[in-house]
């Protein structure tokens, strides 16, 4: 009997040499997919330790055009950690701590070099304001004591390295009131309004001008002012809306308000729950990204983020620390009837910072569980920051990442750097510099959080911009090609184009933050490797006030570094 035999088996198995190549890029491709997959699921963003003592307690900063950043603590702290050169002092009669002071209470740092040059600020810093203008100045109000009306002016240089060189100018009597604990912020005609501070319940202007000076009534700031100097409405969350109005948020609700006419055009809800957000409760806020710009009508959402119950100061004081807020509300506050949406944050958080990074997600840094902000009122430190995606699905929009070892109580700040990454310094809950025998040293460090868009894993998917070059002037409503280089594949549909407007940072509020995607095109392949993307800028001031921009280009979520360009 005849064995059976299968034709399968016996016929051998032929395949075209290039078919097989491609066969085995593509099992070449799955694993590696699956190895990026594996990463990313496990990703949490990384600390490094930039340096272990700048001099002073970063309390303020401000990244400027140059790309160095502008930190200062305040002048009666006694002395820094780092001299003034030259022999130079500071001779002040009326400071409570040292009458003449050879040490410096504001740096320089250099991102690139990773060094720092002391500054000579004259007058009292201590929880002002401040923003930078059109020019790329940094203009800084208000503070204590003689500094109260003061103004300050940094220009910027990239060849300064000695005091005495591009240094602080100071502008005695250049505001009509004290300013302490107030907020600021660039308007479309390139001016300061100064809004706020304690026991000062108006707003004012700077540059003066004929038609405006003078300081106006706000009685908003009246009405949200806690009694018995508890407040909770100091650094007002301010933001310019789309239409030119602002959005003024102080202790648990919120206005429109037309600076032109003194007029209030809405009230807004009272946040849920009622419990204040600002200082000392001291929640943050930030205007989530501002997307369709070239739509008839833009939408403008306000997310507001931790903070501290009712009552939280007075207990703190008395050694009672209650545990701080974990809710954010979100408004979209162009609606006819806006209301608050409340979430959830996976750890509560007072004393947070928020920082807007390039792909339009929210970093929440810094701060506290229990007590609130002021002088030794926080415990037990969130070392633990969180990822917020406002463009997911309610209730998986929070992300928790790695933990740094330094806790950022009271006095600890956060700002974006054109790389990305996110330049974290200061706490300081004492009333002078206390290094032994407390529960949190004053922090002369310096360190930088990068998100996870920053692991090797991304390299390849990572644009690069090869045009135009920074520093790049533009117009409004201008049409521009975007050229990039990217390592791999690109997705021509995950391709956005971003503007990042850097602001100033104390007190866990970054006045002038702001975020817009930029109308685009599809992505075409111009060359090896090399492609272009056609943008149309912000059609006009209200959207984007003039000044100085990070732009950055964004694949799947990853950036580009960015580059300056600036807006007039």
């Amino acid at each position: 009997m005849k064995k059976s035999t299968s034709t399968s088996n016996n016929i051998p198995f032929f395949i075209h040499p290039h078919i097989f190549l491609l066969l085995l890029l593509i099992c070449q491709w799955a694993s590696f997919a699956s190895a990026v997959a594996a990463a990313l699921s496990s990703r949490g963003g990384s600390w490094n330790l930039l340096l272990s003592n700048i001099g002073i307690s970063a309390m303020h900063m401000q990244l400027l055009n140059n790309d160095r950043v502008v930190m200062f603590d305040r002048t009666d702290f006694g002395m820094s950690n780092i001299s003034l050169p030259d022999g130079k002092c500071r001779y002040d009669q009326n400071d409570t701590k040292l009458k003449v002071d050879c040490t410096a209470h504001s740096i320089e740092y250099d991102i690139a070099s990773n060094s720092l040059r002391p500054l000579m600020v004259q007058t009292d810093v201590w929880c002002s304001s401040g923003s930078v203008f059109p020019d790329g100045s940094l203009v800084q109000t208000g503070g204590f004591n003689d500094g109260e009306k003061a103004v300050r002016v940094f220009k910027p240089c990239s060849n300064a390295t000695t005091i005495g060189t591009c240094d602080w100018e100071e502008i005695q009597g250049g505001l009509i009131q004290r300013r302490w604990y107030s907020t600021n912020h660039i308007l479309p005609d390139g001016r300061q309004i100064i809004i706020g501070g304690r026991r000062a319940f108006n707003y004012e202007f700077y540059p003066k001008s004929a038609s405006a000076n003078n300081s106006y009534s706000l009685p908003f700031l009246v009405k949200t002012n806690d009694p018995n100097k508890i407040e909770n409405n100091l650094y007002p969350f301010v933001f310019l809306n789309v239409d030119g109005n602002l959005f003024i948020f102080a202790n648990n609700r919120a206005i429109l308000f037309d600076y032109t006419k003194n007029e209030v055009l809405k009230n807004y809800p009272e946040i849920p729950g009622g419990d204040p957000r600002n200082y000392p409760s001291t929640g943050s806020a930030i205007l989530l990204p501002l997307k369709n710009l070239q739509a008839q009508e833009i939408q403008a959402e306000v997310l507001v983020c931790g903070g501290a119950p009712k009552g939280s100061y007075t207990s703190a004081l008395n050694g009672n620390f209650s545990g701080a807020l974990s809710t954010c509300g979100r408004i979209t506050i162009t609606d006819p009837n806006p209301q608050w949406t409340m979430e959830t944050m996976p750890l509560a958080r007072t004393m947070g910072d928020m920082v807007i990074l390039p792909n339009g997600n929210v970093l929440i840094i810094n701060g506290a569980t229990t007590g609130t902000a002021g002088w030794e009122c926080g415990r037990d430190p969130v070392l633990k920051p969180v990822i917020y995606r406002p463009d997911n699905p309610f209730d998986s929009r929070f992300e928790i990442q790695n933990s740094s070892t330094i806790p950022r109580m009271y006095h600890s700040t956060a700002v974006l750097l054109r790389d990305g990454r996110v330049l974290v310094g200061g706490s300081n809950p004492h009333i002078y510099y206390n290094f032994t025998g407390v529960l949190f040293p004053t922090e002369l460090s310096l360190e930088a959080f990068s998100p996870s868009y920053l692991d090797l894993i991304s390299e390849y998917l990572r644009p690069q911009i090869i045009y135009p070059a920074s520093q790049y002037a533009i117009e409004y409503g201008q049409r521009m090609p975007i050229r990039f280089k990217v390592a791999g594949w690109v997705d021509i549909n995950l391709v956005t184009v971003t503007m990042v407007a850097p602001g100033f940072n104390t007190h866990s509020f970054t006045m002038n933050q702001r975020l817009l995607v930029l109308a685009s095109e599809n992505v075409k392949l111009i060359g090896e490797n090399a492609y272009q993307i056609n943008v149309v800028t912000p059609n006009n001031a209200k959207l984007a006030p003039p000044g100085y921009y990070l732009l950055f280009v964004v694949h799947q979520d990853i950036p580009s570094e960015g580059i300056w360009v600036k807006i007039q």
